[in-house]
């Protein structure tokens, strides 16, 4: 069984709710009941949202221990966030990979948007298939 941690960073705990044109109409919690079932022969998930940076961190840390594959949704962070690529390079080098994902097209999107500084340390980046893009996130990992 390959054990996969899906990290979700802010503001997507209001799936289904926030700018469901750009988002859609479920929410992540009602999403993942459907992939866990789908998966249930080979990986053993375990999912957590955060709206802070620093938890992101702090699980991407644990994984080294608790994971064989991290996918990571870090919102807004994905463009921002320095510390969260670090942590992400650090873990890789521990055999954890992480595998970047995004429901929108982040390129279609604003500007500032087009740019991940968590891209180049991540395993892959899956953008623009709605939460669809977690369960190619979950294909790509059974094949690192």
């Amino acid at each position: 069984m390959v054990r996969i941690l899906i990290i979700n960073g802010p503001n997507l705990n209001l799936l289904g709710t926030r700018e469901q044109a750009v988002y859609g109409t479920q929410s992540f919690e009602s999403f993942l009941p459907g992939l866990v079932q789908e998966y249930s022969q080979s990986v053993v998930f375990d999912y957590f949202q955060t709206n802070i940076e620093g938890e992101i961190i702090d699980k991407l840390h644990n994984a080294i221990a608790q994971a064989d594959v991290v996918i990571l949704n870090a919102g807004g962070y994905t463009h921002t966030s320095v510390a969260i690529a670090d942590a992400i390079s650090a873990i890789k080098l521990n055999g954890t990979p992480t595998i970047e994902v995004h429901i929108s097209n982040i390129l279609a999107r604003e500007e500032f948007r087009h740019t991940s500084l968590i891209a180049p340390v991540c395993a892959g980046t899956i953008t623009g298939f709605g939460l669809n893009s977690y369960k190619i996130a979950v294909q790509a990992a059974l094949s690192l």
